[in-house]
């Protein structure tokens, strides 16, 4: 712990100490009010009305008897709505999402396809009303059908190459000691935040205003512009409290619903989706079927490595799970091949999910790797630690730090894994047999341009303006003790502002780039901010304040591999009789750069690690290929892990400078669900000695698997 001084106050460091959330008791009280618990004079509600078939056209919709019923103020579909513009950049330069151009067509391309907005005085009134409207449709055949070789399959270009690849694959593998070639499976998985998404528009004097639960104001407020046709400046997007988000809570249909009906209406209009429409409008992970190929010399060094991940789309806006990107980072080979391809289907878009392609990738190349192992006769941490590369496998950039084996290191000694015995099915409790095992986790460590404001208050304290988003993480605590170090006061000293586009633009809390970005804003700022102080005379009423731009710092910043890294190490038990699989423990230890709050930096750790339980043992959504919807599309038929299935759970880490970063700070919001669910599996793999390549590991899958053995 360092010790500042500030005139004659001695100021300890804040950053590293543990802090409860700044916001905690607001929370905890019901005084922090989110999206949906807004009060609005003159409120309406709006009820989005989804499709029933899963393609087609809309024949008619037939308004007459609900614009009758109690309450109801409009009914909005692809007749009368008002038109968006869908032709401008969106966001990172990719093509706009077509998906939330709500009522444009008559077009059905997905089971529940918004078709239209039922505005009542009341939520009640407007989702009675909603039920009631006939819709009539052309229905056409439909394709929701996912495997490996499909047909229409192709290698997509999305925030990485769709391919890459380097030497003679198929030489090395023919001339490797050992190989491994095995497919590996993941299911289609939900978000499920606890806050469903909810969104109230209105018009103010000519200025929109967007109250709304999502991950980046700024974001939000831009696309809205662009669809509306609106001068930036006019468009005013708040989101003060989120609960949960882990990438779903982007622009959505049900934001662009509640603009159009506000404008239609002219008074406020609060759209909320329900748990069941979030498994249609507010994205998803793809499934994936991910075939690994690996060659190695008889000491386990690689030879070949072939990582080729297939995921699927919608047929209106492409996304892709990069499920093949951790192979391009974590191992190296004389031949190393990789390849994301994606197949369009009569499904919802995908979207961003917590560790996007590399919570899916890594459950496949740590299986592997794993199974590798067994194959050479090696301890599968010794196995990766002869196939630590020196600079990017792809890339060939060196790493900004690459401090995984330390990770193994120390998790393989608090978890006490020199003891285990590496035959598997051996050790026995009653019915459960018991095994351990191990993986490797990874996610990208970057930076976004963002701005930031910090005024000097004549009272002393300091307010922090930062358009950040706190969904959960403790994003306000964090850059509260950051502010209080590089201003040099206490952190109760600082206020701060975040949610709000009018604070200017800033990264989105997504990528694990949230957090390193602000703060190298707010540290910017705060620099400034001292210099000035010292040339004054004092703090005038106003206050004097500082700002700051990223833009051109990060532009300068040398090419790199930036990388959080970690090893997660996972104990099971298996009944023999049910089929069952406890996980008994968990451990994992991470090299994430500068630790800023160690409490809700331990929180994010544990909550990844915790969703790597439930894609391990539970989560599966299943699609009726007859309907072209879910089956129990909600959270008695979407199984998630429950209080019960969490074991003692803990979270570690190693120091991991980054000496290109003036914060030191690295995402940690991901990088803990990575190689969960492979580590899990693995230990399932010792408990049985039979190998589950396809997740979730199901009882039936377990009973079936042992008597196949």
């Amino acid at each position: 712990m360092t010790t500042v001084t500030t005139g004659t106050r001695a100021v300890k460091g804040a950053v590293g100490t543990a802090h409860t959330r700044v916001e905690g008791r607001d929370k905890v009280t019901g005084a922090a009010r989110y999206a949906g618990e807004i009060p609005f004079a003159e409120l309406a509600h709006g009820w989005l009305v989804l499709s029933t078939v899963a393609r087609g056209r809309v024949r008619s919709v037939d308004t007459a008897l609900v614009l009758g019923m109690p309450g109801v103020l409009s009914v909005l579909h692809h007749e009368n709505a008002p038109r968006v513009e869908t032709d401008y950049p969106g966001l990172l330069g990719s093509a706009p999402d077509p998906t939330v151009a709500v009522f444009q067509h008559d077009r059905v391309p997905h089971m529940g396809w918004p078709v239209a907005l039922v505005v009542a005085e009341t939520s009640e009134q407007a989702r009675e009303a909603a039920e009631a409207l006939v819709v009539q449709y052309e229905e056409e055949p439909h394709d929701v059908d996912f495997y490996a070789g499909h047909p229409d399959a192709y290698a997509a270009e999305g925030h990485m190459p769709g391919v890459t690849a380097k030497g003679d694959l198929e030489a090395e593998l023919a001339a490797s000691a050992v190989v491994v070639d095995e497919r590996y499976t993941t299911p289609e998985e939900h978000h499920n935040s606890m806050e469903p998404h909810a969104a109230t528009a209105r018009w103010d004097g000519g200025r929109l205003e967007v109250v709304d639960s999502n991950q980046g104001t700024t974001w939000v407020a831009g696309e809205l512009a662009n669809l509306f046709s609106l001068d930036p400046a006019s468009v005013w997007v708040r989101s003060e409290h989120v609960g949960g988000g882990f990438g779903s809570k982007g622009v959505r249909p049900h934001q662009v619903a509640a603009v159009m009906a506000a404008t239609v209406l002219q008074r406020p209009v609060r759209v909320v989706m329900t748990r069941r429409q979030m498994f249609s409008l507010a994205g998803y992970r793809s499934p994936t079927t991910q075939q690994v190929r690996l060659g190695a010399d008889a000491d386990g060094r690689l030879r070949a490595l072939d990582h080729s991940s297939l995921s699927l789309t919608s047929t209106v806006h492409e996304f892709i799970e990069p499920s093949a990107g951790v192979a391009r980072v974590m191992y190296d080979a004389d031949a190393h091949h990789t390849a994301n391809r994606v197949v369009r289907l009569d499904v919802p878009t995908p979207t961003w999910m917590r560790g996007p392609g590399e919570a899916p990738g890594s459950f496949a190349i740590e299986s592997a790797l794993d199974e590798l192992a067994e194959k050479c006769g090696l301890d599968p941490i010794e196995l990766r630690v002869r196939n630590e590369p020196e600079v990017g496998p792809v890339s060939g950039l060196p790493f900004s730090g690459r401090n995984l084996v330390a990770c193994f290191r120390k998790g393989a000694g608090r978890f006490g894994w020199a003891d285990r015995d590496p035959r598997p099915g051996l050790r026995r409790d009653g019915r459960w047999l018991l095994g351990t095992g191990t993986a490797a986790a990874s996610f990208p460590a970057g930076a976004a341009p963002s701005t930031a404001a910090i005024t000097a208050e004549a009272d002393g304290t300091f307010t922090v303006r930062i358009n950040a988003a706190d969904i959960g993480t403790g994003a306000r605590t964090a850059l509260t003790l950051i502010a209080a170090d590089a201003l040099e006061v206490a952190p109760d000293h600082i206020r701060v502002r975040l949610g709000d586009s009018d604070l200017g633009p800033a990264m989105i809390a997504g990528g694990s780039m949230g957090t390193r970005s602000w703060a190298w804003a707010l540290t910017a700022a705060a620099g400034d901010l001292r210099e000035r102080i010292a040339l004054s005379d004092g703090i005038p009423p106003e206050g004097i304040t500082a700002r700051s731009n990223t833009t051109e710092a990060i532009g300068a910043l040398a090419p790199k591999e930036r990388h959080s890294f970690g090893a997660q190490f996972a104990e099971v038990a298996v009944d023999v009789t049910t089929g069952e699989v406890r996980v008994r423990r968990m451990l994992g230890v991470f090299a994430a750069g500068r630790i800023v709050n160690p409490l809700t930096a331990r929180n994010q750790f544990v909550g990844g690690m915790t969703w790597g339980i439930s894609m391990a043992l539970h989560e599966e959504a299943v699609r009726d290929h007859r309907t072209g919807g879910h089956y129990g599309a909600d959270l008695a038929g979407y199984h998630v892990a429950a209080h019960a299935d969490v074991p003692h759970i803990e979270a570690d880490w190693v120091d991991d400078p980054d000496p290109d970063d003036p914060v030191g700070i690295k995402g940690i919001g991901e990088v803990g669900i990575v190689g969960a669910a492979a580590a899990i599996a693995n230990a399932v793999w010792h408990a049985t000695g039979v190998r589950h390549r396809n997740l979730p590991i199901r009882p039936d899958r377990v009973l079936m698997a042992g008597e196949d053995a």
